[in-house]
């Protein structure tokens, strides 16, 4: 019976041990230095630039004299009048129209000027509004803080700082 089971097992065996000699690994592919045709040359991705971002707001004084209005598609439009020099302002108004909410108007008669540098303060004289300038690039920033007094109806919460383009002389 050993002998009978012994020779079972060599017939279920032997097709197993020929097929796995017949079978094949994968080739690896050639070496670079076997291969006759040079590899191909790869460029490296290109780099994206990033956008350059605005320098820091310099500290000097600051010198513009502009009159000029702007609208947008909403119908929020209005008017500045600006004339700074050596950070000393002489003039200034702001007129600010928000459609449906009221309107916001400030004159140089109701402030008083409190800083010159690194940005020029202006603080209203009977009441806490606060009005900023500075110029980064190209642009005089007129920003307003705490001047709901200042404003009509329910337009302070919508009054944004209004941007004087110096190259053309244009405001947003």
């Amino acid at each position: 019976m050993t002998r009978k089971l012994a020779l079972l097992l060599s017939a279920m065996l032997l097709p197993v041990l020929l097929l796995g000699a017949c079978a094949t690994s994968e080739k690896a592919p050639p070496s670079a230095a076997v291969s006759a045709t040079p590899a191909p040359v790869t460029k490296a991705p290109p780099t994206i630039a990033k956008p350059a971002r605005p320098g820091p707001i310099p500290v000097r004084p600051l010198n513009v004299k502009t009159e000029c209005k702007f609208r947008d598609e909403t119908g929020y439009n209005g008017a500045l009048r600006l004339d700074v020099a050596g950070a000393q302002v002489h003039a200034f108004e702001a007129k600010v129209n928000i459609p449906k909410r009221g309107a916001c108007r400030f004159d140089l008669k109701d402030f008083r000027q409190t800083k010159e540098l690194p940005a020029i303060e202006l603080s209203q004289t009977r009441g806490k509004c606060i009005v900023r300038m500075w110029e980064q690039g190209e642009r005089v920033t007129v920003a307003f803080q705490q001047c709901e007094r200042m404003c009509s109806g329910s337009s302070y919460p919508y009054l944004w700082p209004i941007l004087n383009d110096r190259r053309d002389g244009s405001c947003a």
